[in-house]
């Protein structure tokens, strides 16, 4: 099972809605953890690490997903042992709960957004909601967007115009690409490079909200 932190609230019960939040290339299961605060009160929040030291790709000292070949282009061998691994940890994680979770909200950064938004469409249905935080729709031989890989899942895709790592355009090319399958896809749109800011999580707190009780 992937490693992973995970925070649980003190009166936690059965139905809490799930975070399951995957960091970028180079990053740690630390990272993406520090968005609880900014979250859903009443959700747990597990991140996972990824499983390939970056090092080796010039990714710096913590741990990347894929290796990354330009483009939208995943490596296929990586990319495909990434998802297998998080498919078996998303199967796990409910029985090393205190309680039984609701809803899932698989999401990420960068290489966890690309991961979260390809798992979506490589399990159709699995996960509920998925947020894509300046990620890309993958260009991977098992990733498609069609009307049957995007039915049962709702998207919030939060993108920089000003990103330099992932550039805007490739969030417009895979919008356009979830839209023409018939995705139920929430777009938003942010003045800044390659981070997440505070109205987008905001945004996203709110889309929940209101995706959770409809």
């Amino acid at each position: 099972m992937l490693r992973y932190d995970q925070y649980v609230p003190a009166n936690v019960t059965d139905g809490a809605p799930l975070f399951v939040l995957l960091h970028g290339r180079g990053s740690h299961k630390g990272d993406m953890i520090s968005l609880q605060p900014h979250l859903l009160p009443e959700a747990m929040v597990v991140s996972p690490e990824a499983p390939f030291p970056g090092a080796a790709w010039g990714y710096g000292p913590g741990w990347a997903w894929y290796r990354f070949t330009g483009h939208n282009r995943p490596e296929p061998e990586s990319f495909a042992q990434s998802q297998q691994q998080l498919h078996s940890f998303l199967a796990e994680l409910p029985g090393a709960l205190p309680v039984k979770p609701g809803p899932i909200i698989l999401g990420g950064f960068s290489q966890g957004g690309v991961m979260s938004l390809a798992y979506a469409l490589r399990n159709p249905g699995a996960v509920p909601f998925v947020v894509n935080f300046s990620g890309f729709l993958a260009d991977h031989p098992s990733v498609h967007a069609t009307a049957e890989t995007v039915k049962g899942t709702r998207i919030f895709w939060g993108h920089g115009t000003q990103d330099p790592m992932i550039p805007f355009d490739l969030a417009l090319e895979g919008r356009e690409q979830l839209r023409q399958a018939g995705a139920d896809l929430t777009a938003r749109d942010y003045p800044i490079g390659h981070w997440i800011e505070g109205t987008e999580l905001q945004d996203v707190v709110s889309w929940l909200r209101q995706e959770i009780r409809a």
